[in-house]
């Protein structure tokens, strides 16, 4: 079955409600979960000091997020780690994937369409 379980979370309320299907599918199926956030990178920055300023406000976001979601694993008895990577989300989370062997990833969803405008967890399967 599944063995190295991921889910990617950017802080949202569709990460959120993923994080909690996460954890529930770590704890039935009896493996730890590792976590990914990006901190997205501007597309077109001026300047180094526009990226490190992106990067630093993304890091004290995601300390809070990372800080939340050990809480919540801790209390459910489930092994944690978490990574906080710059990039843009989609590469460096597909990147991350490949590298570390995960068979599972879970990811949130955000509703753009008129009937979809809350937010919503979703699963996705890494095969």
């Amino acid at each position: 079955m599944y063995r190295k379980m991921l889910i990617a979370n950017d802080g949202s309320p569709g990460g959120g409600k993923a994080l909690a299907g996460a954890l529930e599918l770590a704890r039935r199926l009896e493996v730890g979960l590792a976590m990914i956030c990006v901190e997205e990178l501007p597309r077109f920055p001026a300047s180094i000091g526009e990226i490190t300023e992106a990067q630093a406000d993304a890091e004290n976001v995601f300390e809070k997020v990372v800080a939340s979601a050990a809480k919540l694993a801790r209390a459910q008895g489930i092994a944690f780690e978490s990574h906080i990577v710059a990039g843009h989300p989609v590469p460096s989370i597909v990147e991350f994937v490949q590298r570390g062997g995960y068979d599972l990833l879970v990811v949130g969803y955000m509703g753009h369409s008129s009937g979809r405008r809350r937010s919503s967890g979703m699963f996705g399967i890494n095969s």
